[in-house]
């Protein structure tokens, strides 16, 4: 699936999510979203890892219908991440740690409108606490839970980077950028 979006200096760029690899973490707006999946938080965003693309023909037939043909709707399958701790953020230099609810939880999983999905993230795993499952084995194979992890970051860098990077414009504008590099002549 792929995702456009706007950068900060304002160019377009794209996400390309794909459930079998790492970029499979996606983001949307809490307050849109929230209240459909029973994910109640603070939090300005909801976090999923993406299990499935799907799209499906499907054919209204409740009050109100016209007729029978059937319309495509596309849709992800999800596993939600929920906030452990409140207390992170830009405000106290923290990143946000997230972890996966427990799969018998009613709200672990759920489908999303990919036209919801503002862009796609990076989780870090919080490595202090370990993997979920020791042996490597997890619950579902539908799931992919082997590889859980007890906790992870929600991962700021592309922003502090973006930052940084309009920083060191400013200064460079300004001519007070000091570059030092280094050449490693040995050859080896």
């Amino acid at each position: 699936m792929h995702l456009n979006y706007t950068t900060y200096d304002v160019h377009r760029a794209q996400d390309i999510i794909n459930p079998s690899t790492t970029h499979c973490n996606i983001m949307l707006l809490a307050e849109h979203s929230a209240s459909e999946v029973g994910l109640h938080s603070q939090h300005p965003y909801l976090y999923a890892h993406v299990l499935g693309i799907f799209h499906a023909n499907v054919t209204y037939v409740g009050p109100g219908m016209v007729d029978y043909r059937s319309h495509w709707v596309d849709f992800l399958w999800v596993r939600w991440y929920q906030y452990v701790e409140e207390g992170a953020g830009w405000d106290v230099s923290r990143l946000d740690r997230v972890c996966f609810p427990p799969m018998a939880d009613k709200h672990a999983f759920g489908f999303v409108d990919p036209d919801d999905v503002l862009r796609g993230c990076h989780m870090i795993p919080q490595f202090l606490h370990g993997p979920q499952h020791l042996d490597g084995s997890g619950i579902s194979c539908c799931a992919h839970d082997a590889t859980d992890w007890h906790f992870y970051y929600v991962n700021w860098s592309v922003s502090l980077l973006s930052s940084l990077f309009l920083l060191t414009t400013y200064r460079r504008y300004l001519g007070l950028l000091i570059v030092t590099w280094s050449c490693d002549t040995t050859g080896a």
